[in-house]
């Protein structure tokens, strides 16, 4: 069984992305590593060139600036890292660079690629997320947040990356999953307050080509945290390639957290209150086929 690991990272220092943890944490998994490296202006080629593993092969790419809709971008990044893996491999195992798999999951993703190596209806294995929020110390839980999403792929002809690099598609469809137990964590919005503003204005950029969506939340203007709508307090550990990070890196989130669902709407708070009872979540937006 061959593995392929795959990712595409820009600015990585600039934007504090932990990207060398993001591929320290699925290596062991891996026999080949790509990297698509964007054009990027600081030293994000030194942060991968530094893990020194003769697995990781960096293919170097220029973003189109002339994609500002809808974050197609980043799918076309995935899709030029997915075009580099060698054409004898079996999984390809995605990680965006600022994600983590911890190494709880390591056997149980292995033997779930084992299991299905042969089964040719399985064309991928669906995680589930915790999205870490704010802080370390808390994630993101409601409606707002999906709750799974596709990161190993049977490799092959058709795959391409869908909208903005979220999920998978072949040839156009939906691809055909197994769910595993198995988490992903996000850590995309552990920023301090500042950092979350820049994340949001960087972010607008590729999404739109609108310059006042781009420029409408001010450097200094306060970031509001009712776009979590529920944190939950984080209690257990985090994978061991992010506890330097998390020791030196983590702040007192000053928001109380309890307050925040008073966001919501009342019928968000009836449906949110379904799904908490139930496991049900209406309307849920599912980029796959989930095979039982």
């Amino acid at each position: 069984m061959k593995v392929a690991g795959f990712t595409f990272i820009r600015n990585a220092v600039k934007n504090d992305y932990p990207i060398v943890e993001a591929i320290l944490s699925i290596l062991p998994l891996c026999d080949e590593f790509i990297v698509a490296l964007g054009n990027s202006d600081d030293d994000t080629e030194r942060l991968i060139r530094d893990i020194d593993s003769p697995k990781i092969r960096i293919i170097n790419t220029v973003w189109d600036e002339s994609i500002k809709e809808g974050g197609a971008v980043f799918a076309q990044e995935t899709d030029k890292a997915y075009a580099a893996i060698s054409p004898d491999t079996d999984w390809a195992f995605y990680i965006q660079g600022d994600e983590c798999l911890h190494e709880k999951y390591l056997e149980i993703v292995k033997r779930e690629m084992e299991a299905y190596l042969n089964d040719e209806k399985i064309e991928g294995l669906l995680f589930k997320y915790l999205h870490f929020y704010a802080s370390f110390d808390f994630i993101a839980s409601s409606r707002r947040w999906y709750r799974n999403e596709i990161r190993v792929l049977r490799y092959g002809n058709g795959i391409h990356s869908y909208r903005d690099a979220q999920g998978f598609r072949k040839n156009g469809r939906k691809l055909k999953v197994k769910l595993i137990d198995a988490y992903i964590y996000h850590y995309g919005w552990v920023k301090p307050p500042k950092g979350l503003i820049n994340k949001v204005r960087n972010f607008n950029q590729f999404y739109t080509n609108e310059p006042f969506a781009i420029n409408q939340i001010a450097e200094d203007s306060e970031f509001d945290y009712g776009n979590a709508h529920r944190l939950l307090r984080f209690e257990e550990s985090h994978p061991a390639v992010m506890q330097k990070r998390v020791s030196t890196c983590n702040w007192k989130f000053s928001v109380d957290p309890t307050t925040l669902k008073n966001k919501m709407s009342t019928r968000y708070r009836v449906l949110q209150k379904l799904e908490d009872l139930t496991g049900w979540r209406i309307g849920e937006y599912k980029n796959y086929k989930k095979l039982s």
